[in-house]
């Protein structure tokens, strides 16, 4: 099968490799659409440390059921899914106790790193096992249903948060899980939603995705403009979909006392950290990693409209032009957010 191999750090090609083959419990999807994953371009470049060459990345995917391996029930050839992008063990105590995304022995797919390895999706086929699968309704296209891994992500992170109905977010970082963070909140009841970003035309997005107001940190204090933005009133919660000390400053900044933030963005290992504010104010962080059971309900936002797909999307392409796209994403090219690829194509 022809696959993008991750060659060397920011070195990928078109190879043929063997199509792989379902173990038991696994089926093999042949791959219609596969998104690039902001985690992927940190992987491009070796910034990650989880995308060891050489390697297959890709796991933001739909596409059809074309074999099962043994011990395989209820999928069958010819089904259209997508995937959980975690692949859990299900016996664990986190995994028995429903947090299937804190796995003891979890692999991610299209990750390398030294404890596991598991060839991704930016390839003609992929195997996962049948465990992490979620069918797609007849109405949704693979494109849309490969949205299902970064919506589960988001609303992974809504529901920890919990703002509740008629509450005030402020989400800061404009980037594809932060409006996809954007559209949840007001699914889910936000009055206000604020939209945090440097990027003026993702702040003219996010408004049309469902924001009620917008800040651009470039134009002076942000927290002070995300109070005069409510009424003087900080916020009930915020949103980090960056990872890096000023966007977490803003996120911590602009709460009530007794707010919560959610914490989502892991750009950087380290930062530096407000503690004070933390303490003083009764501040609650959550750590929001991945999803944990979310997926179903993302395929049902999506399937129902209640979450806009087609403005997230610049650029598609073949396998053969996943380099010079994966090249535009690392160079941060104006216009290009995500980028959905057809190795079926």
């Amino acid at each position: 099968m022809k696959a993008l191999v991750l060659e060397a750090y920011k070195r990928l090609a078109v190879r043929d490799v063997p199509d792989p083959t379902p173990e038991a419990g696994e089926v093999l999807v042949e791959v219609a659409a596969c998104g690039i994953c902001g985690s992927d371009i940190h992987g491009y470049d070796g910034s990650s440390g989880r995308r060891l060459p050489p390697i297959i990345m890709g796991h933001e995917c739909a596409g059809t059921i074309v074999a099962t391996g043994g011990s395989v029930s209820g999928w069958s050839p010819g089904d259209r899914v997508t995937m959980d992008s975690m692949l859990f063990c299900g016996d664990c105590d986190y995994c028995r106790s429903g947090r299937t995304n804190l796995c003891e022995n979890r692999r991610v797919l299209g990750v390398s790193c030294p404890e596991f390895r598991k060839d991704g999706a930016f390839a003609r086929f992929v195997t996962v096992p049948a465990s992490v699968l979620v069918a797609i309704p007849d109405h949704v296209t693979f494109e849309h249903a490969a949205f299902a891994e970064p919506l589960a992500v988001a609303l992974h992170a809504v529901r920890l948060v919990d703002p509740g109905p008629g509450s005030t977010a402020v989400v800061v970082g404009a980037g594809m899980i932060g409006l996809l963070v954007v559209q949840v909140a007001r699914a889910m009841g936000c009055d206000r939603v604020i939209a945090v970003d440097l990027d003026r035309s993702r702040l003219e997005l996010a408004r049309s995705l469902g924001a009620t107001g917008t800040v651009n940190p470039g134009d002076g204090d942000a927290v002070a403009a995300i109070l005069s933005l409510n009424g003087g009133k900080e916020a009930d919660c915020s949103f980090e979909a960056v990872g890096h000390t000023l966007p977490l400053a803003t996120a911590i900044g602009c709460v009530r006392k007794g707010g919560r933030v959610g914490l989502i963005g892991n750009l950087s290992a380290k930062t530096e950290f407000p503690l004070q504010q933390v303490v003083t104010r009764e501040i609650t962080l959550f750590g929001s990693c991945a999803s944990a059971g979310e997926f179903a309900e993302a395929v049902r936002l999506i399937g129902d409209g209640k979450v806009s797909i087609d403005p997230l999307i610049t650029d598609r392409g073949g396998l053969e032009e996943g380099p010079d796209l994966f090249d535009r994403l690392y160079r941060n090219e104006p216009g290009h957010l995500k980028v959905i690829l057809t190795p079926k194509a």
